[in-house]
């Protein structure tokens, strides 16, 4: 099996990008399954329902978020119906939505997707931990599972590195999101689960601060006071992601970093 992930696609841009590059994508590598993260794909902040409605409309599988996902509050509704529009799983219970989703491809493969948000530096949520154990109790890779893919969105690569070392051969690949930059530390680890510390963002590389315009995000480390509210950066964007090959039992074989559109 191959399964094409996309990392944080920001603003238009990252939007343009995706909706323009993965027919070649798709056409290159023949991916099984497509995921992609969006938590910034409206304008910066969060993600609409039309947004989400294009994505699936254009071959994408499973949309992964992260801690944007409530920036728009029209997503509310939305989030409570479209079982394909993940939320990381381990925000309180009583918020609408899901961090897992489980659906068969046009080959019968079964294939489960994760979503869940990281602690250290970000909101004080429940244990990622205690979360993936809980989630992964149904599941047997090889067994009633073809492919299990967790997006971990968090912050620092130590948190990312133990996520991935405490589930290693329990799924197929921990592919991390959220700081916007791609890592250069793909690998398959001990047991063989693929991994990548940070898929890296869709959007505008180049002239922009992790994909918003640089005066915004420039005046908050120069004023140290309240500024502007950042806005996305509207060059061209570049798609960033992760391509993984996977064994029969679920395993993967190997974990390539995927780049099209603009070089950084």
């Amino acid at each position: 099996m191959k399964i094409l992930f996309l990392g944080d696609i920001v603003g238009k841009s990252g939007r343009e990008a995706v909706l323009k590059h993965l027919p070649e994508l798709k056409s290159q590598l023949k991916p099984d399954c497509i995921i992609v993260n969006a938590e910034n794909a409206a304008h910066g902040f969060g993600i609409t329902k039309p947004i989400a409605s294009d994505l699936f409309n254009a071959g994408v599988d499973v949309v992964t978020t992260g801690n944007h996902i409530w920036d728009k509050q029209e997503i509310l509704s939305y989030i409570s119906q479209e079982k394909r529009l993940l939320r990381p799983h381990n925000y309180p219970s009583h918020l609408p939505g899901t961090g897992i989703c489980e659906f068969e491809n046009i080959k019968g493969q079964k294939i489960v997707v994760i979503n869940i948000m990281g602690r250290l530096f970000m909101e004080t949520l429940d244990d990622p931990f205690a979360c993936i154990d809980t989630l992964l109790k149904p599941y047997i890779l090889g067994r009633n599972a073809h492919a299990i893919f967790l997006d971990f969105h968090a912050e620092t690569t130590s948190e990312k590195q133990a996520i991935c070392h405490y589930v290693d051969g329990r799924v197929s690949a921990v592919v991390g999101t959220h700081t916007h930059v791609p890592t250069a530390d793909e690998r398959i680890f001990p047991k063989g689960t693929a991994y990548l510390t940070d898929a890296g963002m869709c959007g505008d590389y180049y002239n922009s601060i992790i994909g918003m315009q640089v005066a915004g995000s420039l005046g908050k480390f120069l004023k140290r006071i309240p500024y502007e509210r950042m806005q996305p950066a509207e060059g061209e964007g570049t798609v960033c992601g992760a391509f993984i090959t996977l064994l029969p039992n679920g395993l993967a074989t190997s974990i390539e970093r995927v780049r099209a559109g603009k070089p950084l």
